[in-house]
């Protein structure tokens, strides 16, 4: 909604924001994230934050979600093919809530390939998951049957350019010493298991 949208479709789109069913869907997926990964929420609200202080331009999708990014998928029968959302943050979550009018028993499944699962996914339904690692898919719905789905998420670039003092990576590197582009490069090195560590254990959320 601040720069890759103008006329028309960003007044659809607001509207859509602006919708009371929308914003409960926005917070509710939010608070989702915090109760089941409360490190990864917080490493996200941080950043989000962090942008908006740093550039007043900018507009949250929603005061409710830590998420910078929303896509609206109108169907009328919408499928995904198996993928990777690679641009997302490798170890973020990325939200799915499916709607629509279809016999979740027959079709619009959520398959996790790399994990061997299909799930049944009904209309009105929220799924959270590390969706850059995972490859996933749904399945078809039957002929007259809709389906929508929603999805939030924020882009691995925004963490790099937070982490990087709201600057690009050319810009952040050409500004570094020896030292400094050592300890990057060890930071680097310790980013997937520093990434590992924001997620959450049931033993631990069980004491929540």
């Amino acid at each position: 909604m601040n720069a890759s949208h103008d006329g028309d479709t960003a007044a659809v789109l607001r509207a859509l924001n602006e919708h009371w069913a929308i914003m409960r869907i926005a917070m509710f997926t939010s608070a989702v994230f915090l109760a089941w990964a409360p490190r990864l929420y917080f490493f996200y609200k941080n950043c989000i934050d962090s942008l908006l202080s740093h550039n007043i331009s900018l507009i949250r999708n929603f005061a409710g979600s830590v998420f910078a990014a929303i896509t609206y998928n109108f169907g009328p029968r919408t499928v995904t093919y198996p993928h990777r959302d690679f641009q997302n943050l490798p170890f973020g979550w990325c939200t799915i809530t499916a709607l629509g009018r279809f016999n979740h028993r027959r079709g619009g499944h959520l398959v996790l390939w790399d994990l061997k699962l299909v799930i049944t996914f009904p209309p009105g339904s929220t799924v959270l998951i590390p969706s850059t690692i995972i490859r996933h898919s749904n399945v078809r719905i039957a002929d007259g049957e809709v389906r929508y789905s929603i999805t939030q998420y924020s882009a691995g670039g925004l963490f790099r350019w937070v982490e990087h003092g709201h600057q690009n990576e050319t810009d952040f590197r050409d500004s570094l010493d020896e030292k400094g582009r050592m300890d990057e490069h060890a930071k680097q090195q310790a980013r997937w298991l520093n990434g590992l560590s924001l997620f959450s254990t049931l033993a631990e959320l069980s004491t929540l």
